[in-house]
């Protein structure tokens, strides 16, 4: 008989604010998205896409914080399961991109440690990578240290090593 009673009542009143406090902060989220990012994201809703671009405006803390419960509030009336899922893809996205750039720092690391030994190695990963320039840009970050000058060579380094990853 009390089961009986659990399924006419529904959800409890705790578990109700968990999934709007949990819609409310996927709006957040929606709402901290660059305009390129949030373009990703399948918003059906009309309303709810002009509320995250009002909400981005509001600079007043209780202000957009009444936003934000009013975007959890439009949420609510939709399936927020595509949403959730675009922006858990969008994650993996911005994490398998921040693996690659923790990747080339070690390897530009590893070049200006071990110094020419380090080039054949970046020529196996990257065979269009130029030999020359690699050992010019090591030769300059050598130049500049002994002058204790900035790490100009360095960042060159690094962005010719970014070029060469986004090349493969």
């Amino acid at each position: 008989m009390h089961e009986e009673d659990e399924e006419v009542l529904g959800p409890s009143k705790s578990a109700l604010k968990r999934q709007m406090t949990a819609l409310q902060k996927v709006g957040e989220e929606l709402v901290g998205l660059s305009d390129r990012e949030l373009e990703k994201i399948p918003l059906d809703s009309e309303p709810l896409r002009q509320a995250i671009l009002e909400t981005r405006r509001i600079r007043s803390h209780s202000a957009r914080r009444r936003h934000l419960q009013y975007i959890g509030k439009l949420m609510r009336k939709i399936d927020a399961l595509p949403i959730e899922n675009a922006l858990g893809a969008l994650h993996q996205q911005r994490r398998g991109e921040a693996e690659g750039f923790h990747e080339l720092e070690k390897l530009r690391d590893q070049l200006l440690t071990e110094g020419p030994s380090a080039v054949e190695q970046v020529v196996r990963r990257f065979p269009g990578a130029d030999r020359q320039h690699l050992r010019q840009l090591l030769r300059q970050q050598q130049r500049e240290q002994l002058q204790q000058k900035p790490a100009a060579a360095s960042r060159k380094l690094f962005k010719y090593l970014r070029e060469l990853s986004e090349q493969a």
